[in-house]
């Protein structure tokens, strides 16, 4: 599923940046799931490019108990773990646009950190109260990753956020309810919701809101 020159550059960047293992938890079943196998499939090519990946399947039937620890609710489900838990979650096969946040999550929770200013990051020690953020993508959205990488970025820093990126087109019924017309669309504990991409000091205001 990665093209072998694609293959080659990931991995000179995978040597040159991811600095502490990470962990890829790939929840999927055989049957009545579109996109299991195919995610399954992406993620044991992109462990095979760096030692410091690893990638554990679990069936999300078989294994429910391990499904439920991780908050994991619809297949096919990623969850990116590092040294702890990073609350960042991708339903869906991170594939097309979105290949590029998987990529870009695997730097930063090897590395434990992001790029936040220190300003948001200040403000987000403010959330000491459970947020569910969502994010609703489509695999060929360029502005999607933006939101997406920013929902994950606030859960890595701050424990009592989970972000949960969800592509839109596999699960419509998930879209149709909360309204998404148009992406990226974010909910924030069901309660705030915004369209479309802006600067991380104004996302840290909607989860502000969101977490009172």
């Amino acid at each position: 599923m990665i093209p072998e020159q694609q293959k080659e550059l990931l991995k000179k960047e995978f040597s040159e940046k991811l600095e502490k293992p990470v962990t890829v938890a790939v929840f999927t079943q055989e049957f009545e799931c579109s996109f299991c196998a195919a995610t399954k499939r992406l993620m044991l090519e992109l462990a095979s490019l760096s030692s410091k990946i690893k990638v554990e399947v679990y069936d999300f039937i078989a294994n429910a108990d391990k499904a439920a620890e991780y908050g994991i609710d619809k297949i096919p489900a990623v969850a990116i773990f590092g040294e702890k838990d990073s609350g960042i979650r991708f339903y869906g096969i991170p594939y097309g646009y979105e290949f590029q946040t998987l990529f870009e999550d695997l730097i930063a929770v090897s590395k434990g950190r992001t790029d936040l200013s220190d300003a948001v990051k200040q403000g987000l020690k403010g959330v000491v109260k459970p947020v569910n953020i969502q994010v609703f993508v489509t695999l060929t959205c360029p502005v999607c990753p933006i939101t997406a990488r920013m929902a994950h970025k606030f859960a890595l820093e701050n424990g009592m956020i989970k972000a949960n990126v969800i592509d839109a087109m596999e699960f419509p019924q998930i879209g149709l309810k909360y309204g998404v017309m148009g992406v990226p669309k974010t909910v924030i504990n069901e309660k705030v919701e915004f369209l479309g991409a802006v600067p991380e000091e104004v996302f840290l205001q909607y989860v502000l809101q969101a977490a009172q």
